[in-house]
């Protein structure tokens, strides 16, 4: 076995401590240590220098959706996520080799053993490792390969601000969007959407129902295109505002992953059906690993984008496994914008 020398004993990692009633808390969370891990044939042992925390871990938290691409989490299991690191360990033959830099799916801990089909070789595609969590590759594959957005077409992202619509907006503005919208629920982050993520105007979320006529107020016109991370009210306004023709990407829930009554495991929405027939609206689901082929593609732009400065990489890091509880409880409640990291 090939292995990076004074490998430590041991590894920490966040386990899930107690299912919550209504939103996770710190204190639903535990840092445990654990033997170090041992790579078997065919896989590697990883250490971690940081990964993402990203919403739907409320869901998997609740036990999770049938179909959706992660499973629930139970009261002991460790959290995962996507994560980038180093190889240091590797029985052979074959697999990355030791020193080479990984991204897979198993973060929240120090170190992992991660089957070596699992792991993605980093290169140097990316000016920073760290741009590998971003959530862009989702935005541009719901951009591209749902969408097809055209030249000169609006835009309209909700939850701009998120992980995902912090990316959409630019990546929309890039791709040659007429114009483009975002909603947030924050006056502060709107303001740097319109300043820095490509968004020409923003609606504020605010009493039920007042949604709809500051989009129609932006979009005058109409949108062409929806990616939405929402549901709920966003999605109603949309279907408003939605010209004939329109394609909605159906990205997130987090109307119902963030919401304090239920699990997060549904986010019922009651929408006019008669006004998907008469404008013919279509409307498509995605997740982050469906078509596979876009995440090279976005990988090569997303390079070329950052090394000129046309796209930046909105996200906060907070350092230490001990604070990853808190960083996903602040996630939650929207005290960040962009992609939250814990780096190791």
């Amino acid at each position: 076995m090939t292995v990076r020398t004074s490998l430590p004993r041991t590894s920490r990692e966040v386990r899930l401590a107690a299912v919550p009633e209504g939103l996770p808390r710190p204190e639903h969370f535990h840092v445990v240590e654990t033997p170090l891990p041992q790579p078997g044939e065919g896989e590697v042992l990883v250490r971690n220098d940081c990964f993402q925390v990203f919403p739907a871990l409320r869901t998997v938290i609740g036990g999770g959706v049938e179909g959706a691409p992660f499973p629930g989490v139970g009261p002991g299991d460790t959290l995962f996520g996507a994560a980038v690191g180093e190889v240091v360990a590797n029985p052979g033959p074959g697999g990355p080799a030791v020193g080479e830099r990984v991204s897979h799916y198993l973060g929240w801990r120090e170190y992992a053993v991660v089957p070596a089909a699992g792991c993605t070789p980093l290169g140097d595609v990316l000016p920073d490792p760290v741009a590998h969590l971003s959530q862009g590759s989702l935005a541009y594959a719901a951009l591209t390969r749902v969408a097809e957005l055209r030249a000169g077409e609006t835009v309209f992202v909700s939850g701009g601000a998120g992980a995902v619509g912090s990316m959409a907006g630019q990546t929309a503005r890039l791709l040659g969007a007429g114009r483009v919208i975002g909603s947030t629920g924050s006056p502060e982050k709107a303001a740097v959407m319109r300043e820095s993520l490509g968004y020409d105007a923003v609606v504020l979320r605010g009493p039920e129902g007042s949604l709809s006529a500051r989009l129609a107020e932006a979009a005058p016109q109409g949108i062409d295109v929806f990616v939405d991370m929402v549901g709920g009210e966003q999605l109603r306004a949309a279907v408003g505002a939605a010209r004939p023709g329109a394609r909605f990407v159906l990205v997130g829930a987090l109307s119902g992953q963030l919401s304090e009554q239920g699990s997060g495991t549904t986010a019922p929405v009651e929408i006019d059906s008669f006004q998907l027939v008469v404008k013919r609206i279509s409307m498509t689901g995605i997740s982050g690993l469906d078509h596979p082929e876009a995440h090279g593609e976005w990988n090569r732009r997303f390079g070329q984008w950052l090394r000129s400065g046309e796209i930046t990489f909105p996200h906060v890091r907070i350092a230490g496994m001990d604070n990853a509880a808190r960083a996903l409880h602040e996630m939650i409640g929207g005290h960040h914008l962009g992609t939250v990291v814990v780096t190791l």
